[in-house]
């Protein structure tokens, strides 16, 4: 009798178990605590117990970046095509336009933040990795010029493991052509922000995301060039664990802010505030 009831009890338990919602809980990468998802989307997708910051696609980061109804899309009809009929590219590409609404991994546009006029770019890092090919360029260095002609600053939230290989040289020509865009935007006077997000690498890094007027980055982000561990199989002396995170940018550097998620919105129309006024003669109080 005892063993049946025990039985029982443990049946009913495993059927309320089954009841439970799947997807509510998750375990944060970093310090381990389980996070109930609800809570963490209210935290905009920052661990409360560590600070630990989760990626973030497109449509949440423009949702708590810009004002709402703000962004207005620009050449979205812009989209890789496969010019050297590399294997198994056009199901990837379709594999990353299904999973995020995008024809290609980089959205640009319009938008304001707390009333400021800027052009913003956003990278997704669920489309192919972030991968830089040559539509991506054609987008980046479109909303530069589109900054020039309409004298607004330029934000781009960066998040990419590097150029897309599978586009070869037309991939990383995009270095060259980012930063000419880039090197544009400064003989037009026209201020540049660049906000690196995890991860910030290789020819992305090495081109347009690196060359900002104020490079501010979320805390805890892989920013640099060589994955670590082909930096660790090239090195010929030994570099610091944490060598190529934020923080350690910011030591060094090559970052100049650091800003929690949670304060990014606020910190951006400060600076926009101040570009502003030296771009327009715009001395507006926020």
């Amino acid at each position: 009798m005892a063993r049946n009831g025990w039985f029982r009890r443990r049946s009913q338990a495993v059927q309320k178990a089954e009841q439970v919602p799947e997807g509510l809980w998750t375990k944060c990468p970093k310090c381990e605590v389980i996070l109930f998802v609800p809570e963490l989307e209210k935290a905009l997708r920052v661990c409360g117990k560590c600070g630990y910051h989760y990626r973030l696609g497109w449509q949440d980061r423009l949702r708590i970046t810009v004002d709402e109804g703000s962004f207005q899309e620009m050449d979205r009809e812009v989209q890789a095509c496969d010019p050297l009929n590399f294997p198994e590219y056009r199901e990837k590409l379709e594999k990353g336009r299904s999973s995020t609404g995008l024809r290609e991994g980089f959205v640009t546009g319009q938008a304001a933040i707390h009333g400021f006029d800027c052009i913003i770019g956003v990278a997704d890092f669920s489309f192919m990795g972030g991968s830089m090919g040559s539509s991506v360029g054609e987008k980046i260095v479109r909303a530069m010029e589109k900054a020039i002609e309409l004298r607004l600053p330029v934000i781009m939230f960066t998040a990419s493991g590097g150029a897309r290989m599978q586009e070869g040289l037309l991939s990383l020509m995009q270095m060259a052509k980012t930063a000419a865009g880039c090197a544009r935007l400064m003989d037009e006077g026209i201020p540049y922000i660049t906000v690196f997000t995890d991860p910030t690498m290789a020819g992305v890094h090495a081109s347009y995301a690196s060359v900002g007027d104020i490079i501010i980055s979320e805390p805890g982000a892989l920013v640099g060039f060589a994955g670590q561990r082909v930096a660790a199989q090239a090195q010929v002396t030994k570099v610091p664990e944490n060598f190529q995170r934020a923080e350690f940018q910011l030591e060094h550097g090559m970052v100049d802010l650091i800003v929690p998620r949670r304060e990014m919105r606020d910190t951006l129309g400060k600076i926009l505030r101040f570009c502003a006024a030296e771009v327009t003669g715009d001395r507006r109080e926020s």
